[in-house]
């Protein structure tokens, strides 16, 4: 553990100890993880089509139903997912957080089922979904869900005759993402939206035929404090962790702050949040 590190593990266990029994515990624990920001993106590309011109992509990542998120809350979040009316809705991995020790998949696929967008619901594993041997059960539950997974593949969404391209990347921790696979046969002249569980992978992908990535797994920190920031990150929301990034002209980086906790079931001057993102031409 470098110094960093242990300095911010040791703000986080200081932040435990001196919000038990007083109002910020109370606060972190049980009010701030409920208060779901809806944050709006424009994205601007004179690749993107004018028959795109204004369409609408959710984002919602890093659910973690089990760990102090429950099915009622899940319920909650995709009325409100609904109510934006999409064009289309990613989900970018992390849905449950210990997937072989949860035993309600049957009342999680009914609730994943009722979200609803025009051109199809899209899912990429995270580290959970592979760990606790839940890659085949998370797969077999998003599937019946009628979401469609992206793991070192991408899809074509059409209007008349131009398209846009939507790719996922698998797992960066526990999977094998291949990004030459997973980007075969795409132009440099296609929009191309990558969705990618760890932020930091965009170091990578900033080298292909990608023109925006949307990630979460950070947490956006989860505990948040004045003058100092994130407290903690997972290996890999290291580098960047809450928020867009400009990498380049030709490439910009999302990174959801996520619905869930893990570890710790608090957030602190980090709401939870889903991410609206207008597509808009510049042709």
């Amino acid at each position: 553990m470098n110094r960093r590190s242990f300095l911010k593990k040791g703000l986080t266990s200081l932040f435990v100890l001196l919000g038990i029994g007083s109002g910020g515990y109370l606060y972190a624990r049980e009010i701030e993880p409920s208060l779901i920001e809806i944050r709006k993106e424009k994205i601007f590309s004179d690749k993107i089509a004018r028959q795109f011109d204004n369409y609408t992509i959710i984002q919602f990542s890093d659910t973690h139903v089990g760990f102090h998120y429950s099915i009622d809350q899940l319920h909650e979040l995709i009325h409100l997912i609904n109510a934006q009316e999409p064009d289309m809705i990613v989900f970018t991995g992390d849905l449950v957080d210990n997937p072989n020790k949860f035993h309600d998949y049957g009342r999680l696929q009914e609730a994943l089922s009722m979200l609803t967008a025009k051109d199809g619901k899209y899912w990429i594993y995270g580290n959970h979904d592979h760990g606790g041997y839940g890659t085949e059960i998370i797969r077999q539950c998003m599937d019946n869900s009628g979401f469609v997974l992206l793991q070192n593949s991408h899809t074509v969404i059409q209007r008349e005759r131009e398209k846009l391209i939507l790719a996922g990347i698998d797992d960066g921790m526990l999977g094998k993402p291949d990004f030459e696979h997973t980007l075969r046969s795409v132009s440099e002249n296609d929009f191309t939206i990558l969705l990618a569980h760890e932020p930091d992978l965009a170091d990578k992908a900033v080298h292909y035929t990608v023109d925006v990535q949307l990630s979460g797994h950070s947490h956006g920190g989860q505990i948040r404090l004045p003058f100092i920031g994130h407290v903690y990150t997972p290996l890999m929301a290291e580098k960047y962790v809450r928020g867009k990034f400009v990498l380049n002209p030709n490439f910009t980086l999302f990174v959801n702050s996520g619905i869930g906790t893990t570890r710790l079931p608090y957030r602190l001057f980090c709401q939870p949040e889903i991410h609206v993102y207008q597509l808009k031409s510049s042709r």
